[in-house]
């Protein structure tokens, strides 16, 4: 009798469905057992272990016209596949976890004018982030950042050689041993939100890859942003709160 076997296998006999598919749920982040997520689709587990698969948000439109369409990402989606999905151009990114306002654009015209409101630095985005700790004081971080491509995706630290990065971070709300803070940042370095709040101690909720307590998800959230005349907003999903 088999005592233990993969995680993804296991998975895909409870569900019915391939190998493959149930590898990629568990990639997705969306798979846990025992009321915790499942991080490693390789991982040993015992052979009864019954899963949990939480189900995926659809993404809705906020806005659109002739030129842009203003998306309401849900976590564990990819830019790229709503981009895919809407058949129209990304214009910037968010991670897989992150919710919040996506744009798209419907025209090559309009996608040179973002990217140079992107370059000349004229876009206006801010997020909300539940942190670990009492966040107490605003603070401007602006420590260069270096990312580093890995075989598990990209990993940002600071660096005194890295590039230029600014987040202007102020508190909202202080609940028990959690803090919600707006982040506003004026650099699009990768990761950049995860690793700055990381490098002051104050690690975003469920981003344990940058050392955040264990959640259902990253608590990080792409509130407002605004550029070319437009501004769009989208408000924080049930499960962003503090606790």
């Amino acid at each position: 009798m088999i005592q233990s076997e993969k995680a993804y296998k296991l998975l895909a006999l409870q569900e019915n469905i391939s190998n493959r598919a149930a590898k990629e749920l568990i990639d997705r982040g969306v798979v846990y057992s025992s009321g915790k997520k499942i991080l490693v689709a390789r991982a040993d587990m015992k052979a009864n272990a019954v899963f949990k698969i939480e189900k995926l948000k659809k993404p809705q439109i906020i806005f659109e016209d002739d030129n842009i369409a203003a998306i309401d990402k849900p976590p564990f989606l990819t830019s790229e596949e709503i981009a895919r999905n809407f058949k129209l151009t990304l214009l910037h990114r968010l991670d897989k976890e992150t919710s919040g306002v996506l744009l798209l654009s419907k025209n090559d015209e309009f996608t040179k004018k973002v990217i140079a409101t992107f370059r000349a630095k004229k876009v206006e985005k801010s997020y909300l982030a539940v942190v670990s700790g009492k966040f107490t004081e605003p603070m401007t971080i602006n420590t260069p950042l270096h990312v580093t491509k890995t075989s598990s995706g990209a990993f940002t630290k600071p660096s005194k050689d890295g590039q230029n990065a600014i987040s202007v971070v102020t508190p909202r709300l202080i609940e028990g041993k959690n803090s919600m803070v707006e982040v506003s940042i004026q650099t699009g370095v990768t990761h950049q939100i995860r690793a700055h709040l990381k490098s002051v101690g104050f690690s975003i909720v469920g981003d344990e890859k940058y050392g955040g307590k264990q959640s259902g998800r990253i608590m990080l959230h792409a509130w407002k942003i605004s550029l070319l005349g437009y501004s769009f907003e989208s408000p924080p999903p049930s499960e962003f709160k503090i606790s």
